[in-house]
């Protein structure tokens, strides 16, 4: 809904030199030649400056001109002081609006190359993963709240260990480059870990470290988000098609297993764990919770951007019970429905970024 009311805007905008230009050209031939219709013409151009060409804005500044002139030779053939007056101002306001589209040109120049940096950085800290790791389907989707942006706080990671795929998605809180440096710790500290650790227990602790050990580096130098959601999971290899999954919860959202036939379950912890980077508030031991994982079930792991996604009466998007019942062909698909029904859910007013990692057991 507001990505239409964006676009007719903008078509509006675009039309609006014209307009002011035709409005200004009734206004004076309609009127005795005492009035004048220079605030329209002179506006064309300066309303063209941010959303044309250098040489679009000329041309309306020209069509202003011209239209002054071509109105003006209804009361005679030569020009008086004031249509030459009228003709110089609209002549030096497009000057000013030319002016005005160089800047706003390498503004936008400034700020596309901005977002391609961020791009780049977005993908060198968090890149896709392969569409099939370990025999099994995978699918990704980073979707930022506000459009154009790429740099946040949400994480994942798949990585294909001795132990089985293991998986993280997680939630840095804040914004800007300190929640870039924390996802940076996680996802290093979780694929070196992922390989050497034999349990997701000792992952858990080994990302608690490494949070606790940046966090202390970096204090007093510049800002660390330390406190970070998280969900890590474990597939292992060669269980056949009456598999199971482990999943580790560190405060984040409950993943959801969607079997085959339909149907949804929640994958809920055992016993309610504190965010990853709070271990100094208190220490108990980490404990996996196994779920069945069958053949042609998927796993789907998400943070808070889509289970708080909110409509315009404060009702929150449900996950679970939104997918039970439903099949979709691959975990691709299951993003992409996702995507699309949380955008129309919130009327594209997204406030929160949202990761999406969704794996399907062949």
């Amino acid at each position: 809904m507001r990505a239409a009311e964006t676009s007719r805007t903008r078509a509006f905008l675009r039309a609006l030199p014209a307009l002011l230009i035709l409005g200004g050209a009734l206004y004076e031939y309609c009127t005795p030649s005492g009035f004048s219709g220079a605030p329209l013409f002179s506006a064309a151009p300066l309303v063209a400056a941010p959303f044309f060409s250098l040489g679009s804005t000329v041309l309306t500044g020209v069509c202003s001109i011209g239209a002054i002139a071509a109105v003006h030779l209804r009361y005679s053939h030569a020009f008086h002081t004031d249509v030459i007056t009228e003709m110089v101002t609209v002549a030096t306001v497009c000057v000013l609006a030319c002016f005005i589209n160089r800047l706003v040109r390498r503004s936008d120049e400034q700020l596309a190359s901005a977002r391609q940096i961020a791009e780049a950085a977005q993908y060198a800290v968090l890149p896709q993963p392969a569409g099939r790791i370990g025999g099994l389907a995978i699918a990704a989707r980073y979707e930022a709240a506000q459009a154009g942006a790429f740099i946040g706080g949400d994480l994942y990671a798949v990585q294909d260990t001795p132990h089985g795929v293991r998986l993280v998605v997680g939630d840095v809180r804040g914004k800007g480059m300190g929640a870039v440096a924390a996802v940076a710790v996680v996802i290093g500290a979780f694929r070196e870990a992922a390989e050497q650790e034999n349990s997701l227990e000792a992952v858990a602790q080994r990302l608690e470290r490494a949070l606790a050990r940046e966090g202390g580096r970096r204090r007093g130098i510049d800002d660390f988000e330390g406190f970070t959601t998280a969900v890590l999971a474990e597939i292992p290899h060669g269980s056949g098609p009456d598999g199971v999954v482990r999943v580790l919860n560190r405060g984040h959202p409950e993943p959801i297993v969607l079997f085959d036939d339909g149907t949804a379950r929640l994958v809920r912890p055992e016993e309610a764990a504190l965010p990853l980077g709070l271990g100094e508030l208190g220490a108990w031991p980490d404990r996996s919770t196994e779920a069945p994982f069958p053949a042609g079930a998927t796993l789907l792991l998400y943070t808070d951007g889509l289970s708080e996604a909110r409509d315009a009466r404060g009702v929150f998007y449900d996950p679970a019970a939104r997918l039970f019942g439903r099949i979709f062909p691959g975990p691709e698909e299951l993003l992409a429905t996702l995507a699309e029904e949380v955008r129309q859910h919130t009327g594209g007013g997204a406030t929160d970024d949202m990761a999406l990692l969704a794996v399907r057991r062949p």
